[in-house]
C-alpha cells in the first residue's frame, strides 16, 4: 500500500529539530547520517555528518526528514517541505509518477538506490514530490 508522509528538509539542523519535534510530540525517533549509510561514498566529506534520514512515529504520527543534501542546489522558501509517497509495488509508484510529472520538473527521474528506487519532481502546481518503494527496478 502506498502511504503519503510529510517530509521536510533542514539546511543542516535536522537532528536538533526532530528532537524538538520529539520532545513536543512524543514518539520514537529514528536517525541515520551519511556517514553512517551505504550512501557515505557518494557524497563529499562535508555532508558526512548531515542526517540522511529521520523519522518520528506515534501511533497517529508519522514524519520524516532529513538534512539538505544536494550541493548544487540551495534550500528556499517552498522546496524544504515534501510530499513523501512511498511503499507499495514498483508498478504503483511508476504509475503514480508519470501521472504527477505530467507539466512538472523531474528533479530526480525514478532510478535504483541502495534502498530501493527513488525519485523526486516539482509538479505543475509547484509541489515537491518524493517517492520510495524497497522494490527495485
Amino acid at each position: 500500500m502506498l502511504t503519503l508522509t510529510p517530509y521536510l528538509l533542514f539546511d543542516g539542523t535536522c537532528l536538533q529539530a526532530m528532537q524538538f519535534y520529539r520532545s513536543c510530540l512524543g514518539g520514537e525517533l529514528t536517525v541515520m547520517t551519511v556517514k553512517d549509510s551505504p550512501a557515505r561514498g557518494r557524497l563529499p566529506m562535508t555532508l558526512q555528518d548531515r542526517i540522511l534520514n529521520a523519522r518520528l512515529r506515534t501511533e497517529s504520527l508519522d514524519l520524516s526528514a532529513s538534512d539538505w543534501l544536494r550541493p548544487d542546489r540551495r534550500p528556499t522558501r517552498g522546496n524544504t517541505v515534501c510530499l513523501y509517497l512511498s511503499g507499495g509495488t514498483l508498478d504503483q509508484l511508476e504509475a503514480s509518477f508519470a501521472r504527477l510529472s505530467e507539466g512538472a520538473e523531474v528533479t530526480d527521474p525514478l532510478s535504483q538506490q541502495f534502498f530501493g528506487t527513488y525519485g523526486a519532481l516539482n509538479d505543475r502546481f509547484g509541489v515537491r514530490w518524493m517517492f520510495q518503494t524497497n522494490q527495485k527496478s
